[in-house]
């Protein structure tokens, strides 16, 4: 496997710039890439040509103290099941809440 380097996005380059400038360069980076993949795309499952991380946004998340850099497509919000765990949730006969994991 041979990652061949990294491209960014204007606006992710700013954001860069403006990070390091602020102070928070020594600050933990969490990479939100594919699961399916050591790259950004899900398809290149093996990696097994070079291949580049395409970084499409970075966020600095002051409370926990680290980046968050966005890589291919990818979302940051979960995926939720098809029925809501919400959904067993619910008060007895007795007032006890019920159905919480």
């Amino acid at each position: 496997m041979e990652q061949s380097g990294v491209e960014y996005t204007e606006e992710a380059d700013k954001i860069i710039d403006k990070l390091e400038r602020d102070g928070y360069g020594n600050y933990p980076v969490c990479i939100a890439k594919t699961q399916y993949s050591l790259s950004d795309d899900a398809k290149n499952l093996l990696c097994e040509e070079p291949f580049k991380i395409h970084v499409k946004d970075v966020i600095l998340k002051t409370g926990a103290r680290f980046i968050v850099v966005l890589t291919g497509n990818i979302f940051t919000m979960p995926g939720l099941p098809k029925k809501p765990a919400a959904e067993n949730i619910d008060i007895d006969e007795n007032g006890e809440i019920v159905g919480i994991f």
